[in-house]
């Protein structure tokens, strides 16, 4: 006998910089220069790390790390690749899937 995985459907979406999550809700500020800049977001923010410089390209996209945004997910938290789907599990838990691997997983629920 053969099964195939049942896979709920799930909410997603694609990030490709600081405020493309529908619930990053980014406000803009005004810098010390006088000129505004866009704050965080409450899902995906900016990729921070002191152990890991900004101009160093990632080991999975090639992308510089300064491209790159960050989950808040104990206890080391997720990196997510410009390009990444955003998947929400549960409420306020999410998680980063590359394109590919995300095509080859889901598919576009019609509603």
């Amino acid at each position: 006998m053969k099964f195939k995985e049942k896979v709920p459907a799930i909410e997603a979406h694609r990030w490709f910089k600081n405020g493309d999550h529908p619930l990053d809700a980014c406000e803009t500020f005004t810098g010390s220069d006088g000129k505004p800049f866009q704050g965080e977001g409450h899902v995906v923010r900016y990729y921070r790390r002191p152990d890991v410089p900004g101009d160093s390209s990632c080991p999975f996209c090639d992308v510089s790390m300064c491209k790159h945004g960050w989950i808040d997910f104990p206890p080391v938290g997720i990196t997510v690749c410009p390009g990444n789907w955003v998947i929400s599990v549960g409420i306020s838990h999410y998680f980063a899937m590359p394109h590919e691997r995300f095509l080859e997983r889901y598919e576009l629920v019609e509603e």
